[in-house]
């Protein structure tokens, strides 16, 4: 844990921003929310580094001017690059986490230990709002310049929903001479919010059929793209209780009673949930669902499972004629899209790193972000790769390692990496972390449809066109409110 030192360290010499990066931020501010000047927020404080390290780097914390916490790292063998992290999430909360940040620097230290200096926000305030965050991103990478110095070059990482967050990032703020240099994007969300949460919206249907306890029949009942009434109690230990009520999935199979057990078959079977995971998308489906709809979106609704077969259970026929329907609200899909959706139109390197097996995250995200930058005619500023991994944000050190070096060495040479190249290049750095190298470089993840049921019209992306953001930021209020 970081702890606040009791003196405060000599303010670093203050550097203007380059007429370039100002021009840049003009041009965006038509379409998110534009950055906070920071002359108002208290310089950083120099803090007490995680302890893996210790002796390796100089620490500080801070505020920003909108109550972002963040924490910032800055390796004694500086390389003067600056890696720019987005976290995941989102967490749910009406203010910003001071801890959040600092428990990233503990888990990102990899970027250190590589020579980068880290700069992390846990944003404003909890819960849902892609632009958001991306802005407090950018307002703190503008904090890192103004106290420290410009670093020659600039990358934003993004993970898991942070991921989407920081593609964000890459569409709003990097242009072509904007002040970011590349881009990566690890375990991303990267099919937004307008589709990227449609397995959610069916474990939420789906679940509620066969069990019939959220709600149940004697308690208020309510649309279930609401995921929760707005005024509910539940609590997560509250969920946890009716889930294993119905389908026994904390117990051993040997355990479970018949019915438990043909319920929660029928419910992986038809959703593709993964059994390991199905307790976090479900609490998704109904407490991260509920910030969307009621504290975010004035209580509209921005699903839909119209046009939806669902298949794989013991009886579809009667899942499809019993399993509750409902068609979003045009504008508060509008309103989610705008904030979530991305264009593809990316004019810096990106680079995608994601496990095949990713059970919270699938892997077919990375499919609807090609098809994105696809659409947008912007493919050759994208390299994806695949590890043979299970797990979701926890990959080796050593690949994170080889991701931020490939991408530096294609911003500096111009040469574009390849997934077979990054592969090879891992090794090398595995003999310092020993946390393994697991990558494939021949695969590629089928289309997102293959793994989620697509709406009418859902199979074209991106799923916001670059006309469309236009167009929908000259509406007053559109979108999410920060």
């Amino acid at each position: 844990m970081i702890t606040s030192r009791t003196t405060r360290p000599p303010r670093r010499s203050r550097r203007p921003l380059g007429l370039v990066t100002l021009l840049g931020a003009a041009l965006v501010g038509a379409l998110a929310v534009a950055p906070a000047a920071q002359a108002d927020a208290p310089p950083p404080a120099a803090t007490e580094c995680p302890a893996n390290l210790t002796g390796k780097a100089t620490c500080y914390t801070g505020q920003d001017v909108n109550g972002a916490y963040y924490a910032i790292a800055i390796p004694n063998r500086w390389n003067r690059s600056l890696v720019v992290h987005a976290h995941g999430g989102p967490d749910l909360g009406d203010t910003s986490d001071p801890q959040r940040s600092v428990e990233d620097l503990d888990r990102w230290a990899v970027m250190v230990d590589e020579g980068y200096a880290w700069a992390g926000s846990s944003y404003r305030r909890g819960g849902y709002g892609t632009r958001m965050a991306a802005t407090d991103t950018e307002n703190l990478r503008r904090l890192f310049v103004t106290e420290f110095g410009e670093p020659k070059r600039t990358y934003v990482h993004g993970q898991s929903w942070g991921g989407d967050v920081a593609a964000k990032v890459v569409e709003t703020y990097a242009g072509a001479h904007g002040p970011y240099d590349g881009a990566l994007l690890t375990s991303g969300v990267l099919g937004g919010g307008s589709r990227g949460y449609d397995y959610r919206v069916d474990l939420r249907v789906v679940y509620q059929y066969y069990c019939r306890n959220h709600p149940r029949p004697s308690e208020p009942q309510y649309p279930l793209w609401e995921g929760l009434r707005a005024d509910s109690t539940m609590t997560t230990d509250g969920l946890r209780a009716r889930l294993q009520e119905c389908t026994g999935y904390a117990s051993d199979p040997l355990e479970r009673t018949a019915s438990q057990q043909r319920n929660l078959d029928d419910i992986l079977a038809v959703t593709g949930v993964p059994e390991r995971t199905l307790e976090s998308h479900l609490r998704f489906a109904t407490f991260t669902f509920r910030d969307i709809v009621h504290a975010r979106l004035g209580g509209r609704n921005p699903f839909s499972n119209e046009g939806v077969r669902y298949a794989g259970s013991h009886d579809d026929a009667a899942l499809n004629a019993g399993v509750q329907r409902f068609s979003a609200d045009p504008t508060a899909r509008r309103d989610l899209s705008y904030d979530s959706d991305l264009t593809g139109r990316v004019s810096i390197p990106v680079l995608t790193l994601h496990a095949i097996d990713d059970p919270t995250a699938f892997v077919e995200h990375e499919a609807a972000y090609r098809a994105s930058l696809q659409g947008a005619g912007r493919e050759e500023h994208l390299v994806q790769t695949f590890t043979r991994e299970s797990e979701h944000s926890e990959l080796s050190n050593a690949e994170y390692a080889a991701s931020i070096s490939a991408l530096d060495g294609w911003v500096r040479t111009g040469r574009k990496p390849t997934p077979t190249s990054i592969a090879a290049s891992c090794a090398g750095f595995d003999r310092g972390y020993g946390t393994g190298c697991f990558y494939e470089p021949r695969f590629r993840p089928a289309p997102y449809a293959s793994r989620v049921n697509p709406r009418p019209g859902g199979l074209r992306w991106p799923a916001m066109t670059a006309g469309q953001e236009r167009s929908w930021s000259r509406i007053e209020n559109v979108g999410i409110a920060p």
